[in-house]
Parts: C-alpha cells; structure tokens; sequence
C-alpha cells in the first residue's frame, strides 16, 4: 500500500510538471503567433552627426580635466552664440532681398550597409531602403553604401546591381565603401558607383565565374546503388551529383560559364569604361592599393574616415530596414542551424552559377 501511495504521489506530480511545461510552452506559442502578426518591418533612421557629437562629449568629459571640460564647453557656447548671430543676420539680409527665399538645405548624405551572403539575401532589405530614400533624395544628395561580400549567385547579384542602378539612374552621386572584401559579385555591386572607396588591406576584383559539384557516381556503383534520373530537355541538367558526367555536359557547363563571364565583364566594362577589363578579369583578386594602380576604386579610405570627414558640412543619415525576429523564428533559426550545416553538400548540388 506505502508503494502505492508513493507511487501515485510520483505520478500526482510528474502530471503537475507535464501540465505546466504543456502550458507554458503553449503560452509562448499563443504570444508569438501575435506577435508575428503584429510586426512587420520597418525602416530606421538613425542621424549619424547626433551619435558623433554624443560620442565626442563622452571622451571630452572622460579625457579633459575639470577646467579643460569647463573650457571647451565656453568655447562650444561661444561658437553656437556666434553661429546662431551669424544666421540670424544672413536671415534678415536674404528676407530683404527676397521674402520667399528659403534657407540653403545641408547636404544629406544616406548611409546604407549591404553584408552579402551566396545568395545576396540582404537585397530585400536594400530594395526597400532606396525605395525610401529616393522619394527624398535628390542629386544635390549622396548614398554612401558600405558593402562588404565575397559574391554568390548570378541572380542575386545581378538584382543587387540593378538595385544600386536605380540611384544612378535618378542622378544621385553613389559612393560605395569596401572596409573588408568586394569580389566577384561583391565587385559587380560595387561597380555601379560613381566613386569607389576601399581600405588599403581590402580585398578587391575576382571578376570571374566558378560552378563545382562533387560528383558520387562511382562509390554508389561500388555498392551497386542504382541512381536513376528522369528529365525532358538535352540540357536540363548538364553535370550532376549521383549520375554519370558525360563529356557533352561538361561543354555545355564550360560553354554556360564563359557566356556569363563575358556579361559580367561587359557589365563592368559599361560602369568603368576606362578599366584594362581584359586585364583584371582573370578571378583575380588584389589589396587596395593594388586596385587602386588597377583602377579597379578610385580611393583609399575606410567608411569611418569617409564620414568623419563629411560630418560638419553634411546631414549624415543612416537608413535601416529590419524586423526583429519573433520568438518562433528564433527557436527555429537555431534548430535548423546544425542541419543547415550537415546537407550544405546536398544544398551546393542544385546552386546556379557563382560570381
């Protein structure tokens, strides 16, 4: 009977716990599909001069002493006193001469941040971006993007382009900064701007095409597995993974690359008519300051010295578009993580080409 009683007591508070889990976990659920429901993504607009000057008054304080901080907060009410006369008086000089004149608008120049994956997913967000800006953005303006990518795929690049393209085409001077790396699809982004700005030890150029599949054919012969593969078309599928390559396939691959090859150089060729492109479309890659000789960018700079130096005679205004992950995509972002990683080399089968 003891045994009983503790065993139905066990029992009593095992369905406690299973009961409890069940709802708490259903709670979660319940409030993340609101959530999901309710957000949606928005832009962000971030003034960069406002985060400069916090920045430079958190030093001051930190590195100044009391009467050097009380010193150059004189000096810095001085200079607004003497700024806001200074406007003052231009303002009653322009009023005289014209009483709807208007006052002459800083510059602004629009930050974007483009971090390419292979399959360039960052494009969803950068389309929405120059949508926005560019209901506002006119040519006395500048878009500043700082891309960074090593490439991916033809298609996903090539809408980032032609993303980057709608700028130029409105007339507004575009400026992209590469910090780390612009190759191969990454470069063809980036040669759409007007200017091109790189850091000394960045990695520039690989103008080329790359396609590769491993191919299991023979070890599943050896343990005579047979594969069978059913297709309408003599090209729809040229090498293959389990299959048997033919010679025939690998021309038609070969013959696919080096037409995408010639695009990609003629692509560049049309945004920097004066690039050797025969010259530098070889996959290669070079430094900055190798690219720079090349004429693959036209500057040495890093982002942060770009816009530090920009920051007293420009509004300089980041644009963000984002959406913060739900509860739901977060657990299921890092459930599928570990499988992602085990069949990326079944995912690697089915990839278009590479830039």
């Amino acid at each position: 009977m003891q045994f009983l009683a503790e065993y139905g007591l066990f029992l009593a508070k095992a369905i406690t716990i299973a009961a409890t889990i069940l709802i708490v976990v259903g709670g979660v659920i319940s409030l993340a599909i609101r959530q999901k429901k309710t957000t949606e993504k928005q832009l962000e607009i971030t003034h960069l001069n406002t985060r400069y000057e916090e920045m430079e008054k958190t030093i001051a304080s930190a590195a100044l002493t009391e009467a050097g901080l009380k010193q150059k907060m004189k000096a810095d009410k001085k200079k607004a006193k003497q700024q806001a006369r200074a406007e003052k008086k231009a303002g009653k000089t322009a009023k005289k001469e014209a009483d709807t004149a208007e006052k002459p608008q800083k510059k602004r120049l629009f930050v974007l941040d483009f971090d390419g994956d292979i399959k360039a997913t960052d494009v969803e967000n950068m389309r929405q971006e120059i949508s926005a800006l560019l209901t506002i953005a006119g040519k006395e303006d500048e878009v500043l993007v700082r891309l960074e990518s090593g490439g991916g795929t033809v298609h996903g690049y090539g809408l980032a382009a032609s993303q980057l393209q709608r700028i130029r085409d409105q007339g507004i001077p575009l400026t992209i900064s590469v910090d780390k790396v612009a190759a191969s699809g990454g470069y063809m982004m980036a040669c759409v701007a007007n200017k091109i700005i790189a850091a000394p030890f960045a990695i520039i150029g690989s103008i080329g095409v790359l396609a590769q599949i491993p191919n299991l054919n023979r070890l599943l012969k050896k343990y005579d597995v047979d594969f069978e593969q059913l297709y309408a078309g003599e090209f729809k599928r040229t090498l293959t993974l389990f299959g048997e390559n033919t010679a025939k396939g690998r021309a038609k691959m070969q013959q696919e690359l080096e037409e995408t090859h010639e695009l990609f150089k003629s692509f560049v060729k049309s945004q920097r008519p004066s690039l050797d492109v025969d010259k530098v479309a070889t996959g290669e890659h070079w430094l900055g300051t190798r690219a720079l000789e090349l004429g693959l960018v036209d500057q040495l700079q890093t982002s942060d010295d770009y816009l530090m130096s920009l920051r007293n005679d420009a509004e300089l205004i980041l644009i963000e578009y984002s959406e913060k992950q739900t509860i739901v995509e977060k657990l299921s972002q890092l459930m599928t993580t570990k499988w992602r990683q085990q069949s990326k080399l079944v995912e690697d089968v089915d990839k278009p080409l590479l830039m």
